[in-house]
């Protein structure tokens, strides 16, 4: 039975930090087909206008998202009103208390730590938010680590993050072999360019 991935969009998300993930999510049926299913879900539905632009159609409204096996949510500069909106607060509530996982990307610590679930862990975010974060009681931040995995709940580190998070999760919840097969179908082999 396939997994279902819910992807917690809100106006201004970043689009990498759930682009990639999504993309690392749905290739896993390349590699184990039938495995996974994702939706995206926003306050109202319709369309997101993105952080840089990118317009994404919602599948659900957040009253309407149903049960996800994995919860993510992105970050970007948005979460610093997003993590105060009851809206997101209450689908992340409901979604949680019935997921495998919760997770976020970059900013969207912040969004988890408000809702608490943070409350107790460690948990990273973007570089820019570790002061934020620091500054919030009863977190541990780590910095310079790319994820933390503190069993239900897995946070990473900014935007490209997100996509060696989510081959994490595709290592726990699928195997190690599914998630190098996944890697190898992505090609993603990050290795830092060369600088002159």
């Amino acid at each position: 039975m396939a997994r279902t991935v819910g992807f917690i969009l809100f106006e201004g998300a970043e689009e990498l930090d759930f682009v990639g993930p999504w993309e690392v999510f749905t290739m896993v049926n390349a590699v184990a087909p039938g495995s996974v299913e994702c939706y995206i879900a926003s306050e109202n539905g319709g369309t997101i206008t993105c952080a840089k632009g990118m317009r994404v159609l919602a599948d659900y409204s957040f009253a309407d998202a149903p049960r996800a096996d994995i919860v993510l949510v992105p970050g970007g500069l948005a979460t610093r009103t997003e993590q105060d909106n009851p809206a997101i607060q209450k689908v992340i509530r409901r979604l949680d208390a019935t997921s495998e996982l919760t997770t976020s990307v970059c900013t969207g610590a912040l969004v988890l730590e408000r809702v608490g679930l943070l409350a107790g862990k460690r948990a990273t975010t973007h570089w820019l938010a570790i002061d934020d974060m620091k500054s919030r009681p009863g977190v541990e931040v780590l910095t310079d680590t790319r994820f933390v995995d503190e069993g239900r709940i897995i946070t990473s580190s900014g935007v490209s993050a997100g996509i060696d998070m989510a081959l994490h999760v595709v290592g726990r919840l699928w195997g190690p072999k599914v998630a190098m097969a996944t890697q190898r179908a992505m090609e993603y082999y990050p290795d830092p360019p060369k600088w002159e």
